[in-house]
């Protein structure tokens, strides 16, 4: 089943971000690579591709996982939550309809 795993960033996390994010596209580029990746990005904190110093508010992965905790486990041992860049990440079952 697919999951939606949101993640709120805490305040200025930029810095944070760069030192966990080689870490954090290696584990989204495993699943990318094993078919189970729908969709993965960061919300920038402005109105722009590329937010520069205004950094971003949080991310969205949508992802195939067996179960609602195996995604959970997933999400709790992304380097983003080892570096702190996240205040908060839910996890919830996602249903895809379109396209």
């Amino acid at each position: 089943m697919w999951y939606a795993i949101i993640s709120q960033d805490v305040q200025n996390s930029l810095p944070l971000r760069k030192t966990a994010r080689a870490a954090h596209i290696a584990r989204l580029t495993a699943l990318k690579d094993e078919g189970r990746l729908l969709i993965a990005g960061p919300h920038p904190a402005i109105d722009s591709e590329e937010p520069g110093e205004a950094g971003f508010t949080g991310s969205l992965v949508v992802a195939e996982f067996p179960s609602l905790a195996d995604a959970q486990s997933w999400a709790d041992d992304d380097p983003y939550m080892s570096a702190g860049v996240y205040a908060s990440v839910t996890v919830k079952p996602y249903k895809l309809v379109l396209p």
